[in-house]
């Protein structure tokens, strides 16, 4: 996980039209960690609801073939459950509950190594078609570093 460049999962170890599973490992230093808070250092309640949007984002890209990209629209009914700090390995998951008229709605969950819920949360994303062909490129070279066929 790069904090910084706000690339929040490590790997996709499973999907299909309907859910994405991925895993990501916090690291082990980051400036996030230093304001948040200092000498207990945390994962910030926002960074997880994104953590969640980019999984559902990636199970969408690989649902309508590269052609839209989604962007985050809506947070709803979003709780965290835990804390998270460095150096957890967390499992993300995506699953697809509406898509229609360029709106996909989506539960997200994270949970600790232990398999205990950390944070979930319902969310909606808003897909447009790329507005650079240059774009899709680079996400679709991201999408195989992290196991998108």
């Amino acid at each position: 996980m790069i904090l910084e460049r706000f690339s929040m999962l490590d790997r996709i170890v499973a999907h299909d039209a309907e859910t994405l599973t991925a895993e990501a490992t916090l690291p082990l230093e980051s400036p996030v960690f230093e304001g948040h808070f200092p000498g207990f250092p945390i994962l910030p309640g926002v960074l997880m609801i994104e953590t969640m949007a980019q999984a559902g984002g990636w199970l969408m890209v690989s649902r309508l073939a590269f052609e839209r990209m989604p962007l985050l629209a809506k947070v709803g009914e979003a709780k965290m459950r835990g804390m998270l700090r460095p150096g957890d390995a967390v499992t993300i998951e995506a699953k697809l509950v509406h898509d229609g008229s360029g709106y996909a709605v989506l539960a997200g969950r994270i949970r600790d190594a232990a398999g205990k819920p950390v944070a979930d949360a319902e969310y909606t994303l808003r897909t447009l078609p790329f507005p650079e062909e240059s774009l899709r490129a680079l996400v679709r070279a991201r999408g195989t570093e992290l196991g998108l066929p």
